[in-house]
């Protein structure tokens, strides 16, 4: 039974990262980069390195994802809205 979480938790990590790097909308990339260190986390829990675990889900999926969560805000804020031409 292990085997196969193992190979499940390899694939969603897998799925996950590929969906970061294809994401073209920035709040969804967050998500999924939050998703991935969730389930990091759980593959340092599998691993038995539960410190590790505990520092990957509070730095690397709370913390990070709460700044770059902050960062897309503000970068949306920032952005000028485009006006459809038929809309003037």
């Amino acid at each position: 039974m292990s085997g196969w979480l193992d190979g499940l938790l390899v694939v969603s990590l897998l799925v996950t990262a590929v969906a970061v790097l294809l994401s073209r909308d920035l709040f969804r990339a967050v998500v999924m980069f939050m998703a991935f260190g969730l389930l990091m986390a759980l593959a340092w829990v599998r691993l038995q390195a539960q410190d590790i675990a505990l520092a990957e889900v509070a730095i690397g999926a709370g913390l990070t994802g709460v700044l770059l969560l902050d960062a897309v805000s503000h970068f949306r804020r920032a952005r000028p809205q485009h006006r459809s031409r038929g809309t003037e």
